[in-house]
């Protein structure tokens, strides 16, 4: 009998998920995610990653656009953007079943000076479904099959993960990946200003820092960092603060005041306007329709 990706993940999952279906790995950046039930909407700021669907399908939409991934498709994102998700086909017997793991820009730069030159593109950074490549499935099982043998990690793991992003670079992904490791480029730059973002995204982070971090003029910058994330600076910053206060309600108990003044915000009623703008709902009713549609999926 043939062992499959689909197989380890499944079989690693339904081992070592917490309650929300998923599994963090030994391996750093390494997920795994099962869910039996289609899921409400999930809003997120993930890093560069890379998530291959096995089963199930799942839509996420980044600004107007939506795009639907479903088993055997591999979902890109190579920047740090907001993004809504949904898991749109789950069940107990077909569970979704997908596998995630985080870019290594500094594996991408690597492998980049060693490969053959090619085309770093630039674009949208959440890429439209795409076949998964068989090489890039076949480097994510031997990943996944050191996890049965604890005692390798030192040796294994960071091998598997080099091998598997070199296979996405080689892959239909490569040019789109590339521009991670790219030192030099726009995107690389805005990173580093989103760092910042994400480490202090509490404070007031006036644009000319960023703008300084980022190597460019303030001008400069603010469209490149649009054109990167699909945001100004300051509405990135509100997104973080948004998403993280809606996690600290849903995952902690605080209550609306609480979460806004804890991510910053100085005004509850400004924060329940904007809040109820992004997720649909005011915070207290938002917090009420997710304990309840979790209570009905239970």
């Amino acid at each position: 009998m043939t062992y499959t990706l689909l197989d380890a993940v499944r079989h690693y999952v339904e081992a070592n998920a917490n309650a929300t279906g998923v599994a963090q790995t030994p391996v750093p950046g390494l997920t795994t995610i099962r869910s039996t039930t289609p899921s409400g909407l999930i809003h997120s700021m993930p890093n560069p990653l890379i998530c291959l669907i096995l089963q199930g399908t799942k839509e996420v939409t980044m600004g107007t656009q939506t795009y639907t991934f479903q088993a055997g498709d591999s979902l890109l994102i190579t920047a740090d953007v907001p993004t809504v998700s949904q898991i749109t086909k789950a069940s107990v017997e077909e569970p979704y079943l997908s596998i995630v793991l985080d870019l290594d820009p500094a594996v991408i730069a690597e492998l980049s000076l060693q490969m053959k030159p090619q085309q770093v593109a630039e674009g949208m950074p959440v890429k439209a479904a795409e076949r998964t490549d068989a090489e890039v499935v076949d480097a994510a099982l031997r990943l996944m099959r050191t996890l049965d043998f604890p005692d390798c990690a030192p040796v294994l793991y960071a091998q598997r993960v080099r091998e598997l992003h070199y296979w996405l670079l080689a892959g239909r992904h490569g040019a789109a990946i590339r521009r991670l490791g790219w030192t030099e480029g726009q995107a690389h730059r805005v990173a580093r200003a989103v760092a910042v973002l994400r480490a202090d995204f509490k404070q007031p982070l006036p644009v000319d820092q960023l703008a300084a971090t980022a190597g460019m003029s303030p001008s400069s910058f603010h469209r490149h960092f649009r054109a990167v994330t699909s945001l100004s600076p300051l509405q990135f910053q509100k997104n973080l603060r948004l998403i993280e206060a809606r996690r600290m309600m849903m995952a902690e108990g605080s209550s609306a005041s609480s979460a806004a003044f804890n991510v910053g915000y100085e005004s509850v009623s400004q924060f329940n306007r904007e809040y109820a703008r992004m997720f649909g709902l005011p915070p207290i009713k938002d917090v009420e329709a997710v304990k309840g549609w979790a209570m009905a999926s239970a």
